[in-house]
């Protein structure tokens, strides 16, 4: 016999009542309506980009013949590339002396970039330029960063070329104006990223500013900045041969002579030397950021008297 007084009516909830299909219905409403509202968005974005291709092709006088026409001929260009001819009568030690040119310019220009890239990132890192003061030169270093990376290397490199004329210092120039922008406004935003626990207890312990940034904050931005660095050379040894093209020396104007002379299996030789090469610098970044970022185990200390077997 059921008692009672073992019921409380004040427990009695919409959740213990079976669920009705009205109830249902109610329940998925705004989910249904919220997936329709991301299909018809979908729908409306997809259209929006396909038109933007229509109006763009149409205004610039991007037909389907023309672009089925530069398709055929991009493919004689790749069948032309592995093709080789001559190849005893190559001058490698001319390509070979280019390929050296622009390594050197590109670990003259990115090594230069950091060594000043990295002593302004502190002038423009918010963290750091905490002050109202301060952070208006924190604002004006930033500005600076921007001009500098705003302007594409080949740009960079066709003023220097009227500056200091034709050769590898023009390039070194290009990518070292370049880059102290990039790096800089990259190392900036790692250094904002830190924790602020250590250089509060830095500040506790008594340590001046100097030591807060260089343990503080630093010690904590150094994996990003190791990364940063060892792409950016990766990155401009793949850039720098544009520089050739401008006339900043380097790998590039070797290109430029051999696509103007239709000699494409040189480009294709000197393309995978440049790949190459692009992978050495890889492995070698690979095994610097196991060393530096990643580090390795170190043995916990263990006392004679744990060794022993008692």
């Amino acid at each position: 016999m059921l008692n009672q007084s073992n019921i409380n009516p004040g427990t009695t909830s919409a959740q213990s009542l079976p669920e009705t299909p009205l109830t249902h219905n109610a329940k998925y409403s705004a989910i249904y309506a919220s997936r329709r509202h991301h299909i018809i968005s979908l729908i409306v974005i997809s259209s929006a980009i396909l038109l933007y291709y229509i109006l763009f092709f149409k205004y610039n006088g991007m037909t389907l013949d023309r672009l089925i026409g530069g398709l055929d001929k991009l493919g004689d260009y790749f069948l032309r590339m592995f093709v080789w001819k001559n190849v005893s009568q190559w001058p490698f030690g001319y390509y070979f002396k280019q390929i050296l040119i622009t390594l050197g310019i590109v670990f003259a220009g990115t090594l230069t970039a950091t060594l000043l890239a990295l002593p302004l990132s502190f002038l423009a890192s918010r963290r750091v330029m905490s002050t109202p003061v301060l952070n208006l030169l924190a604002i004006v270093v930033r500005r600076l960063f921007d001009i500098m990376r705003g302007i594409d290397m080949a740009i960079w490199g066709l003023i220097f070329i009227r500056a200091v004329g034709m050769g590898p210092l023009a390039g070194v120039m290009a990518i070292f104006v370049q880059d102290t922008g990039l790096l800089g406004k990259l190392y900036a935003e790692s250094h904002d990223a830190v924790e602020k626990r250590p250089s509060r207890g830095l500040s506790a312990i008594g340590a001046n500013g100097l030591q807060k940034h260089r343990f503080g904050i630093f010690t904590q931005s150094f994996p990003q900045f190791l990364a940063l660095t060892l792409y950016q050379i990766e990155s401009n040894t793949r850039s720098a041969a544009v520089l050739g093209f401008v006339g900043a020396g380097g790998i590039g104007l070797v290109y430029a002579e051999n696509m103007r002379l239709w000699n494409w299996d040189v480009v294709m030789f000197i393309t995978l030397i440049l790949v190459v090469l692009v992978l050495i610098l890889d492995k070698m970044s690979e095994i610097l950021r196991k060393k530096y970022i990643i580090g390795e185990e170190v043995p916990l200390y263990q006392s004679e008297t744990s060794k022993s077997p008692h």
